[in-house]
């Protein structure tokens, strides 16, 4: 899949580079294809379409950013992915607070400056969030680290990007 750049986009995009580490990784351990998947702190989609073009069945976008939603939401319809791939305007720790399914993998890329980790690894054990089995990813700075929060298994480095893995045991048989 190939997009435009949005030229006022103020964030850091993931590296292809780090993107393709990540997906490497995921191949090696979990098939992509068949995926319910949440990306939390979208930007401009690149990880979604990422999960998208590798088969994902279902794939909800959440940014705050009205821009960047609406950039998604043009891409995704550009491609008629509308039946799979939902974009939602909203704060991310506000979105998975409410009742909103299970997922087999959450993907986040919170600003690296982002204060609330702990909430969102709250939020997606408690809530149940992932399915038997599920991953949790969270992509961050060389400034932030896991290993000592419950579900942590490894940590990543692509370049400048890190990748922190999650599994929660789940209530499901």
């Amino acid at each position: 899949m190939r997009f435009k750049k949005m030229k006022t986009f103020s964030s850091r995009p993931t590296t292809d580079f780090a993107k393709e580490g990540l997906f490497n990784i995921l191949e090696n351990t979990h098939s992509v294809e068949g995926l319910v998947v949440l990306d939390l702190f979208a930007g401009l989609g690149s990880i979604s379409f990422e999960f998208i073009s590798r088969g994902a069945k279902k794939l909800i976008s959440v940014d705050l950013n009205h821009q960047s939603c609406r950039y998604i939401k043009t891409n995704s319809q550009a491609y008629n992915l509308e039946g799979m791939h939902r974009i939602i305007q909203m704060d991310a720790l506000k979105f998975i607070a409410k009742d909103i399914g299970t997922f087999d993998c959450i993907f986040a890329d919170p600003p690296y400056d982002f204060q609330n980790y702990d909430e969102l690894l709250m939020l997606i054990e408690e809530k149940i969030l992932l399915n038997k089995g599920g991953i949790f990813i969270v992509e961050h700075g060389r400034q932030t680290t896991f290993e000592n929060k419950k579900g942590f298994q490894k940590v990543r480095q692509f370049g400048h990007v890190y990748f922190s893995f999650f599994t929660f045991d789940t209530n499901e048989a």
